[in-house]
């Protein structure tokens, strides 16, 4: 209609409506004395709360970023709207009667059809999907539901709708309620290519929509076999009223009890949604065809009123499997937005809400939230799995790894905790965590972007593990081993079968392990008791293995031996005895950390069993030690 509207109607919206109320649609509000009301900003991100509202004089205020007005400004600024459709928008919602007057109106922005217009079409479409769910042709979409437990009721709370298979069958239903061909292509509904055509086809639809209940867009499932369009589901594309990355299913629902609880749920499809507020689990929502990212975070926050750490919850629910257990980590990029404690709720069995309520009941949703655990031990458990926490070096990357995670954790006065729990759960001391995590604290974190980036190209190109460097020969740590195999290489008689119950196992360096293969190879150090090429052909027996012990058999073979000139049996008894008492040293470490790491009242059974084996372990490193005290006697 032309004209310009009456200043005098404008001035009856901003009167009846209240600015408190249109903002606590967007912003979870709380009273601050003096009559004000305050809340987190939605213009900017903050986690302390500066943005006010003043009832009684019908503005608002953010001291954080400086944005401030009337109700008509904020949903201009927050919806994107013209002068016009706003005040029109809020004629509609309180029931004022609009007059215009000659004048000119406002200028039409190049940006396509007027937001209303597009909210229009929505609401349009979600009546006619809603009407065709009851349709001959939706038999199938009805099975669908039924099939998870949705009986009519259900689908009627959830606006849940069918797309006839037939391509143009919205598109004819739009133009008859004077819905444009451009508005219907703009709000996502229709696409054109030859002709107009409906964008979703023979599938089952899930209206999308804003806090206020407005439709923005749609979900949809593939439910025949012969749909030729592969993607179990689609979603509404990108539009200047729908931005995926910015919308939540459910949240139109979810808001109030979000509110009043400081909780939400977040899951992973409609379906969860639908079986989480079903069951009871009121503060339910999804992300729409996208992972939840750091806007969504916002958003939740907004509505949660999640201004400090007290009482706040915020609940992922995951998939048991991999896929699951890999979103569970990335949320972890999330979780500094919030004020909030962040958890996760993964169902033993691995399935997800609406499966668990199919299967065991609505008791069964509420348990799996309330079962939850917080995300930061969910987390060390993923990392910790990936870890062989029975081997030394295992236990050793499996601290390094997780003790970044501990050193990153919010609130710092969880950290000594949370580092004690690390040394149970991987069994070294605790005094050793604690110097990794502070280790990992001084480490300075890559920026968000550079761990993407990161992930990417590993994921893209793939390249192979770089070797490590191995330590150096002469290091201290494997004295025991180096003079065992100087005198097999340079004396194998005075070795004998002193030896016979040596194994790869009893060395640590790959390097010398490789020697000693090779010494194995060539016969043992027996086979080389009157043999003047005994050295050559350990050589030769390790060429089939690395250049580096070939390398190493030549330098034991010409460093003199410690202690003495004329090695006897008597002699090369006591570094065996020692080497193999540095063997049972660790087998000791292994036990003890499987030990620590085991309940002995839920695992009585294992934890007795390794508790005798421990003494055994014990008892047998004595005799070693004896043993090798005593052969160093006797040489003396």
């Amino acid at each position: 209609m032309a004209g310009r509207i009456r200043d005098d109607d404008i001035a009856e919206v901003r009167e009846k409506a209240r600015i408190d109320d249109v903002i606590s649609g967007y912003v979870t509000l709380k009273r601050a004395g003096g009559g004000t009301l305050k809340g987190l900003c939605p213009f900017h991100d903050e986690k302390t709360p500066s943005f006010n509202v003043n009832p009684s004089r019908a503005f608002f205020h953010c001291f954080g970023c400086g944005e401030g007005g009337d109700v008509i400004s904020f949903l201009m600024k927050v919806d994107g709207l013209t002068f016009t459709e706003t005040v029109e928008r809020l004629a509609e919602k309180y029931g004022v009667q609009l007059r215009r007057e000659d004048g000119d109106d406002e200028p039409v922005r190049p940006r396509g059809p007027a937001r209303g217009r597009l909210i229009e079409a929505h609401r349009v479409a979600q009546e006619f999907y809603a009407e065709q769910l009851a349709s001959a042709d939706a038999v199938v979409a009805r099975q669908f539901l039924h099939q998870r437990g949705f009986d009519q009721a259900a689908a009627e709370l959830f606006g849940v709708g069918f797309a006839p298979r037939d391509g143009e069958a919205l598109t004819r239903h739009l133009r008859a309620r004077r819905i444009t061909d451009e508005e219907s292509v703009a709000a996502g509904l229709v696409a054109h290519g030859r002709s107009h055509y409906d964008r979703f086809r023979g599938r089952l639809v899930w209206p999308i929509r804003e806090a206020n209940g407005d439709t923005i867009g749609f979900g949809a499932r593939r439910i025949f076999d012969d749909d030729r369009i592969e993607a179990k589901y689609l979603n509404t594309s990108e539009t200047a009223i729908y931005k995926k990355s910015h919308v939540l299913y459910g949240i139109d629902l979810a808001r109030s009890a979000m509110k009043d609880s400081q909780q939400a749920v977040v899951v992973e499809g409609y379906t969860d949604v639908m079986a989480c507020h079903l069951a009871g689990v009121k503060t339910a929502v999804a992300s729409c065809g996208t992972a939840f990212g750091q806007d969504h975070a916002k958003v939740l926050r907004r509505f949660m009123g999640d201004h400090d750490s007290a009482g706040g919850e915020v609940i992922f629910t995951f998939d048991g499997d991999s896929a699951g257990q890999k979103a569970a980590m990335k949320v972890l990029e999330t979780d500094q937005v919030f004020a909030s404690q962040t958890y996760v709720a993964v169902a033993p069995d691995g399935m997800d809400p609406c499966d668990l309520r199919l299967q065991e009941g609505d008791e069964a949703v509420r348990e799996l939230v309330a079962r939850r655990q917080p995300l930061y031990r969910f987390a060390l458990d993923n990392i910790l799995a990936r870890h062989d926490l029975d081997r030394a070096d295992g236990r050793v990357d499996a601290l390094r790894d997780a003790a970044g995670l501990v050193a990153s954790i919010r609130d710092k006065t969880k950290v000594e905790s949370f580092s004690r729990e690390l040394a149970h759960m991987v069994g070294v001391d605790v005094d050793e965590v604690r110097g990794e995590v502070r280790r990992a604290a001084n480490r300075p974190a890559p920026r968000l972007e550079e761990r993407r980036t990161s992930r990417t190209s590993e994921v893209a190109e793939s390249p192979a593990p770089a070797r490590p460097a191995l330590p150096s020969l002469s290091d201290p740590r494997f004295l025991i081993e180096r003079e065992l195999l100087k005198l097999v290489i340079q004396h194998p008689s005075g070795v004998g079968r002193t030896t016979t119950h040596v194994t790869t196992n009893d060395f640590t360096h790959p390097t010398f392990q490789g020697v000693w293969e090779a010494v194995t190879a060539a016969g043992g150090p027996a086979a080389g008791a009157d043999d003047p090429g005994w050295s050559n052909k350990v050589r030769s027996a390790a060429a089939t293995i690395d250049p580096a012990v070939v390398a190493a058999i030549t330098e034991l073979g010409v460093e003199p031996v410690r202690g003495t000139s004329d090695p006897n049996p008597t002699f090369a008894v006591a570094y065996v005895y020692r080497l193999q008492e540095l063997t049972t040293s660790r087998r000791i470490a292994d036990v003890k950390a499987r030990l620590q790491r085991t309940n002995p009242v839920e695992h009585a059974l294992d934890y007795n069993r390794m508790f005798g084996e421990l003494v055994t372990l014990e008892q047998h490193r004595r005799r070693l030690r004896e043993g090798a005290v005593g052969q160093t006697g006797a040489q003396a």
